[in-house]
């Protein structure tokens, strides 16, 4: 078996962020993260997909937020007598790890995060080529293709910052010029979907011939829900790419297989929902189909307003608050100001009809989409202003 952090280029790894403080050592395993690691492990042999959830969801975060809220968890080499040296759970630990890294330390090398590129490409292969006899929640499997596109955008955006990056730090991206490719990421997302069959799956479903949605995309008669859960996610992860690249239609095209008209695996997690809703109504709205863009924001903007106080100790709360305030703004844009006339009458100057009963907004009407479009098209820098003040303030 490989060495947890061998990299294709033989250099050694890079030393962990934070690793220059002394109190930092990443041999050291608390007796805790022994015993959260062989618990997680045995749950997963077993697949015992509540107790996993519980340790993944609830384990995980309290430790991290006890033991590592500003440093590393120890390395996969350090935790490997723990759970028996396996190399399918190690690629699961070190993708906690990296995911840990990235929301919580900086500063991350070139070389961190091509290191976790390469950790994706060796977990997604072993799901594509091997032999995956495991049940994981749906949550893990939406976290790990959620991670995985934020993580490419991510390192474009730290590519993308030349200017104030050492001649060191300059040479670590020549050198990693590799990791993050879009097209490799489009290839595995893509390589998912297919693998999984999940297309023929769902056609399937709609004549009676399959039970994918029913039982929530698990498998109870002893097989595993990875491929096919992951290949599932992976149809919103291509959107999700397809709308950072501009190339809405391939991303509405991507996402065709899931009714967004019913209830499916996707409404199960509430980051995946959401997200699912942000990205279909975005890429909508830039192709100008501005009724199916204000349906679909509706429908999600009252869903995170009745389900939000639910989701307060989530990992996920600060994301729903910002996918909210995205959305509310795109809406604002839509809609432009009203005027009011003499006679107290509300004076639509938008390009569609609608009109407002108990916050719920009813389209009437399409009008010529043109001078909208324009219009929007000439907001969307004040929008992506407006979306970077957000992320400073403090939510409550």
């Amino acid at each position: 078996m490989a060495a947890p952090y061998d990299r294709e280029d033989g250099m050694p790894p890079a030393p962990p962020p934070h690793a220059a403080d002394a109190a930092y050592d990443p041999n050291y395993v608390p007796d805790s993260v022994k015993t959260f690691v062989a618990h997680l492990y045995r749950h997963i042999r077993d697949k015992n997909v509540y107790e996993i959830h519980q340790m993944y969801e609830g384990g995980f975060q309290r430790l991290s937020d006890r033991l590592f809220r500003d440093a590393p968890w120890p390395s996969a080499e350090a935790v490997a007598p723990y759970c028996d040296g396996d190399h399918v759970f190690l690629l699961l630990y070190k993708e906690l790890w990296y995911r840990h890294a990235h929301a919580r330390l900086s500063p991350l090398t070139a070389a961190h995060r091509a290191e976790s590129w390469t950790n994706y490409c060796d977990l997604f292969s072993v799901v594509l080529h091997g032999v995956v006899n495991m049940q994981l929640p749906n949550q893990w499997l939406w976290d790990m293709v959620d991670e995985f596109v934020y993580q490419f955008q991510s390192f474009c955006q730290y590519r993308a910052k030349l200017k104030n990056k050492t001649e060191d730090e300059l040479q670590q991206l020549k050198q990693f010029d590799k990791a993050w490719n879009v097209y490799g990421v489009l290839n595995y997302l893509q390589a998912l979907v297919e693998k999984s069959m999940i297309t023929q799956i769902l056609e399937r479903e709609k004549e009676g011939l399959e039970q994918f949605t029913a039982t929530d995309g698990y498998d109870y008669e002893g097989g595993s829900n990875v491929l096919k859960v992951l290949g599932y996610y992976s149809m919103i992860g291509l959107l999700r790419i397809h709308c950072l690249l501009g190339d809405y239609h391939t991303g509405l095209k991507c996402l065709a297989p899931i009714d967004l008209n019913q209830q499916g695996v996707y409404t199960i997690v509430i980051g995946s929902h959401i997200s699912t809703i942000y990205h279909y109504g975005f890429a909508n709205l830039m192709m100008r189909r501005y009724v199916d863009a204000t349906r679909e924001f509706n429908k999600i903007l009252l869903y995170i307003l009745k389900y939000k106080q639910y989701h307060q100790k989530s990992p996920q709360y600060d994301q729903i608050l910002k996918k909210n305030e995205q959305m509310s703004i795109l809406m604002t844009y839509k809609h432009k100001m009203h005027a009011v006339d003499s006679d107290g009458k509300i004076v639509s100057s938008a390009d569609f009809d609608f009109y407002i009963v108990e916050d719920i907004i009813h389209v009437v009407e399409s009008k010529p989409t043109k001078s909208h479009g324009d219009y929007f098209l000439r907001q969307i820098l004040k929008f992506e202003e407006m979306i970077g003040e957000l992320e400073k303030v403090q939510l409550d």
